[in-house]
C-alpha cells in the first residue's frame, strides 16, 4: 500500500504547472522632474477574486526591486489592461530596467519584460 501512494504522489508531482501567468503586452517610461512614470499593459486570464493579476513590479538589471504598482482587483472583462506607477526613483545613469509581473495564485512570473529608458 505504501508504494502505491509513493507511485501516485510521484506521478503528480512530475505533472507540469497548467496555470497562465500575466504576460506583459507593452511598458513605456517617462521622466518628469527627478522621478518616473511608468505604464504597463499586461493580460492575464483572471477568473475572479480567488486568481487574478495582482502587480507588477520594475526591477533594476540586477534585479532589485525600484518600484511596485499593486492591482487591487480582478479584471476578467477588461484584458489586456494598462495600469501606471509614478513617482519611481531610477538610480542615475540606469539606462534599461525589467518588468515583471505578478498572480495572486501563481506568484512571481517568469517573463521579465526588458525596457530601455528614453
Amino acid at each position: 500500500m505504501k508504494h502505491l501512494l509513493l507511485t501516485c504522489a510521484l506521478s503528480t508531482a512530475a505533472l507540469p504547472a497548467l496555470a497562465d501567468e500575466p504576460v506583459i503586452q507593452n511598458a513605456t517610461a517617462r521622466q518628469s522632474g527627478g522621478s518616473w512614470t511608468f505604464s504597463v499593459t499586461l493580460s492575464h486570464p483572471d477568473t475572479g477574486w480567488e486568481h487574478y493579476a495582482d502587480g507588477w513590479r520594475i526591477l533594476d538589471m540586477d534585479g532589485n526591486e525600484l518600484g511596485l504598482r499593486v492591482l487591487a482587483h480582478p479584471h476578467e472583462h477588461e484584458q489586456p489592461f494598462t495600469r501606471s506607477l509614478g513617482g519611481v526613483q531610477i538610480p542615475e545613469g540606469t539606462t534599461q530596467v525589467q518588468i515583471q509581473a505578478r498572480c495572486l495564485t501563481d506568484g512571481w512570473g517568469q517573463q521579465r519584460y526588458p525596457l530601455k529608458l528614453p
